[in-house]
């Protein structure tokens, strides 16, 4: 009689995640750069999209700024890809 012997491996659950944090994006015209002000940091989107709600109704921001929630591994990660350059996205025939 042969016995098989089944060998089960544990791979351990990522205790670390990866946050949403909610900034605020102040546009400078003349100069086409951005400056970031942390305003939280949540574990979950859910969260983090009803927070921005209830802050665009409570307290609205200037014509400049925007609030914006981004996901990524750390703060600095956030900001760097917050600051990055975006093209203008062209618009279809049928979105205008």
């Amino acid at each position: 009689m042969k016995t098989t012997v089944i060998i089960r491996r544990i791979i351990p659950v990522r205790e670390t995640y990866m946050p949403y944090y909610i900034y605020i994006v102040t546009t400078q015209e003349s100069t086409n750069s951005k400056s970031l002000s942390l305003v939280s940091e949540f574990d979950s989107f859910r969260t983090a999209k009803t927070e921005v709600k209830r802050l665009r109704v409570e307290a609205p921001l200037a014509d400049s700024q925007i609030y914006k929630i981004i996901f990524a591994a750390d703060q600095s990660a956030a900001e760097k890809s917050l600051k990055e350059h975006r093209e203008e996205p062209i618009a279809r025939e049928w979105e205008k």
